[in-house]
């Protein structure tokens, strides 16, 4: 089975088998309760499916874009889960698991998914179709300013959530060798608002 975790967003989870057939899923829509309600979900669709944790053969983690404090719980969440059970934790961006969703219906043309990024910006990422691997991404992730960036030559997608299914499938492509793997790296959409800065040195 597949354990798929995405947080770039709301929180969302899943349960899939090594086909991508959706088994259980749960999520939650808030943006500032990642941490708190993560584990809870985790442990709600293994009961759902009547699964236990060593029946997941492999992880699945949205990778962004999103922020960088909401982003890194679920990533982190999901990689101790693939070193507890020493399975492999396989990245997927979170907007190709938008497109995937929605690619499952035709579309005539290019399609862009649209996330909010928050501070008046939106996050897009442009894609010319879907093939047997997935969704076929030709453009971003990047960000643009919400009140001036328009979509004229392709649908528009603006995404509330990010399916943890999808994220699952595509994952279970990958495993498959069916599609190419994503690169082990969050995509946030900025730096963190506070860093570190270099000690000092104090002179007795």
């Amino acid at each position: 089975m597949i354990l798929a975790i995405d947080s770039s967003i709301g929180t969302s989870v899943a349960l899939c088998d090594p086909s991508g057939r959706l088994a259980s899923a749960r999520s939650e829509a808030g943006h500032l309760t990642h941490a708190e309600v993560v584990g809870a979900l985790i442990g709600g669709v293994l009961e759902d499916a009547g699964v236990g944790p060593a029946e997941v053969s492999a992880v699945a983690s949205g990778m962004g874009p999103g922020p960088f404090t909401g982003l890194r719980i679920g990533i982190a969440a999901a990689r101790a889960f693939g070193v507890a059970r020493r399975v492999p934790v396989v990245p997927v961006l979170s907007h190709d698991a938008i497109a995937a969703a929605r690619l499952e219906s035709p579309i005539a043309g290019e399609l862009v998914v649209v996330t909010d990024a928050r501070r008046r910006e939106v996050a897009w990422t442009r894609y010319s179709g879907v093939d047997p691997s997935g969704p076929v991404r030709i453009g971003g992730p990047e960000l643009a300013p919400r009140d001036v960036f328009e979509v004229l030559d392709a649908e528009r997608l603006d995404a509330m959530d990010v399916p943890a299914e999808f994220v699952a499938r595509l994952a279970a492509l990958t495993l498959a060798g069916r599609r190419a793997g994503e690169a082990d790296e969050p995509v946030y959409l900025r730096a963190p608002d506070v860093t570190l800065s270099s000690r000092k040195r104090v002179t007795p």
